[in-house]
């Protein structure tokens, strides 16, 4: 998420207009969508937040187990939408300038393992760099091209084919959260992550409290699981959107942020009650094209502007989507595309 450093710094956009005219970029028609809703801001806000509390404690407190796995699993989907909100105030999308906001999503980000300093470094490096075909892995998962792979080590082999394996997405709360956002960046720089080991402290606290006062089974259905959910979630989420059948690489002659955005970026088609868990993400190539749009206008932004309809590759959560996505491991220089491991050792 290339966002200011300071997301509160951030400049309001132009008022609505029409539709973009010939010769005006398509990034350009994208910034009248960037303008904030203040009041639909505070709604999402804190009627994310109250769901989330509400929900969390049924799974605390009901007696009866299987109503207390219903609630963690809608807790878990809520926490994905509660993360959406901290990254689109890290954007500087949304609540600028709100240190209530600012608090209560710095709070959030901590204690999902996604602290600030971390998640900014990450994000922005992930909107520099996304679909460049040098160096493409920075900010997101690793991604080598076949003569990569050939020219690799063992060692090398075997901890991209880690980093990219299912079992990692599945695992995301301790491989992507825990490890990579929060203990990598507090072991490689403590003093300009120190975040991190509050969010690790705070992580560890309420997981800590929730045993205290209810034991395991409340701290498993109140936290642990709806936590374990949200990050698998979350993490196959960052996955599909730039890992994808027909995604591109342009080489750095030819890369630009729009083409990036529509090339690299995918269109995740969800359903109406899974485009409002994970706030319209889905609409991934809009958010790449500006990423100051709120997530609650991607869609509008979309459906206004004809240049982004059909544009972007389009995919599903439909298990032989994500089996087609998971298969891809390294870019084809050659072919221009993604390939399984099988294709390029047949290849070689």
């Amino acid at each position: 998420m290339m966002g200011p450093a300071n997301p509160e710094d951030s400049e309001p956009a132009d008022e609505p207009g029409a539709k973009p005219r010939t010769g005006q970029t398509l990034v350009a028609a994208t910034k009248p969508f960037a303008r904030e809703l203040r009041a639909k801001s505070w709604w999402c806000f804190w009627s994310t937040l109250a769901i989330v509390c509400g929900v969390l404690t049924a799974a605390a407190l009901v007696p009866w187990w299987p109503v207390r796995a219903i609630a963690s699993i809608f807790g878990g989907l809520m926490m994905v939408r509660l993360f959406i909100l901290y990254h689109d105030y890290m954007h500087g999308s949304i609540l600028r300038r709100s240190r209530v906001a600012k608090l209560v999503l710095y709070v959030c980000g901590g204690l999902l393992l996604a602290p600030p300093s971390s998640w900014r470094k990450n994000h922005n490096l992930h909107h520099t760099n996304m679909g460049k075909l040098r160096d493409p892995q920075v900010g997101g998962f690793p991604l080598l091209t076949v003569t990569e792979w050939r020219d690799a080590s063992k060692w090398t082999r075997v901890r991209y084919r880690v980093s990219r394996h299912p079992l990692t997405i599945l695992t995301a709360a301790f491989t992507v959260f825990f490890l990579s956002m929060t203990l990598g960046p507090l072991t490689e720089n403590w003093r300009k992550h120190w975040d991190s080991l509050l969010a690790l402290l705070g992580h560890v606290a309420v997981i800590a409290l929730l045993c205290w006062f209810g034991g395991f089974a409340t701290a498993l259905f109140a936290f642990i699981l709806p936590y374990g959910i949200a990050a698998t979630l979350g993490a196959y989420l960052f996955f599909v959107q730039h890992n994808f059948v027909g995604m591109k690489l342009l080489p750095a002659e030819e890369w630009s942020a729009e083409k990036a955005a529509i090339l690299s970026s995918s269109h995740l088609d969800l359903g109406l009650v899974m485009r409002w868990f994970t706030g319209d993400i889905g609409y991934h190539h809009v958010h790449h094209l500006n990423r100051t749009i709120p997530f609650y206008r991607l869609a509008e932004a979309m459906q206004a502007l004809p240049e982004l309809q059909g544009t972007a590759k389009t995919t599903t959560l439909i298990p032989r989507d994500v089996v087609a996505c998971i298969r891809l491991a390294l870019w084809d220089e050659e072919k221009g595309r993604m390939v399984s491991y099988a294709e390029a050792a047949a290849d070689a």
